[in-house]
């Protein structure tokens, strides 16, 4: 019986398949004592989550290692097999290959992270993960309007990186240029309309211009990019039927519409309050009895 463990114990297939376990119990103890006892404790959400992948990915590749370190005199022997092998599961592969590519040149790139609001392959959403090969989205729009959750959860290749462009509204400058339009008739005082619309997004966007505005200066210093008006405008056109005023202005990207909703309440009031300085406009019809 002794013997017998022991021939065991020297066969060299035995001995690797338990090196192989402790090597990889090893390895995988301390990936989780590491992500449990230092990752937990990182506060941001995007850091912990990114930090906790490249821990994961680390693991998976000390495992790849171990095993091509414990069997590398057997894998010497497939060389060519797998030299010619290569070739054809590379060609099989190569939308997963694309797509790991991909994740490396997010991860690295800074191309978006976790938390970001992007539009990838036409798709547009909150990142909640990137994996190796796709990156999970909350999407918002469709049927639903405003940027507001549709409730749908998207899963989009990688790859697609390299294949369309990546619009992404939170990175460096996590504002957006948004305008409305107010047609008032052609009897309005048009001096005191601008005057009113410009007070009311002043008073009610100037958080959001202040700090849009420190977040534009810090973006100018490491991107070139000419100045732009950062503070509310109004701009007014007018043909024979009424004017129109359009007023533009910076707001979170992610509080277009509630952006959007208050300033048009505090216009309506005004134009309320106005005593018929302030009139809207609206299409009309005439009709024109041709039996006479």
């Amino acid at each position: 019986m002794e013997k017998s463990i022991e021939e065991l114990l020297h066969n060299q297939t035995i001995s690797n398949l338990v090196m192989l376990f402790i090597g990889i119990a090893v390895i995988w103890i301390l990936i989780k004592f590491v992500q449990s006892r230092f990752i937990g404790k990182i506060k941001a959400a995007d850091n912990r989550h990114r930090t906790k992948k490249l821990a994961s990915f680390i693991g998976y590749f000390l495992t790849i290692l171990l095993i091509t370190t414990i069997y590398s005199e057997r894998l010497g022997g497939f060389g060519v097999a797998l030299g010619v092998a290569g070739a054809g599961i590379a060609f099989a592969l190569q939308e997963v290959i694309t797509s790991v590519a991909g994740w490396l040149a997010i991860v690295f790139g800074n191309f978006y992270k976790t938390g970001d609001r992007v539009q990838l392959g036409g798709i547009k959403g909150d990142v909640m993960d990137i994996g190796v090969l796709r990156t999970t989205l909350m999407e918002v729009g469709q049927w639903v309007n405003g940027d507001l959750y549709n409730g749908r959860i998207v899963r989009i290749s990688n790859s697609f990186v390299f294949k369309e462009p990546v619009f992404n509204y939170s990175a460096d400058f996590p504002f957006l240029w948004d305008e409305m339009k107010i047609p008032l008739k052609t009897e309005s005082d048009y001096k005191y309309a601008k005057a009113t619309f410009l007070a009311i997004m002043e008073d009610s966007l100037g958080d959001f211009t202040k700090n849009s505005q420190e977040a534009w200066n810090q973006m100018t210093k490491n991107l070139y990019v000419e100045n732009a008006q950062i503070t509310p405008m109004v701009s007014m056109s007018f043909d024979e039927s009424w004017m129109t005023f359009t007023l533009r202005y910076i707001v979170n990207y992610k509080m277009r519409r509630t952006t959007k909703d208050m300033l048009y309440v505090a216009i309506l009031e005004a134009i309320r309050n106005s005593n018929g300085k302030l009139k809207i406009a609206s299409s009309a019809m005439e009709i024109t009895n041709m039996n006479k």
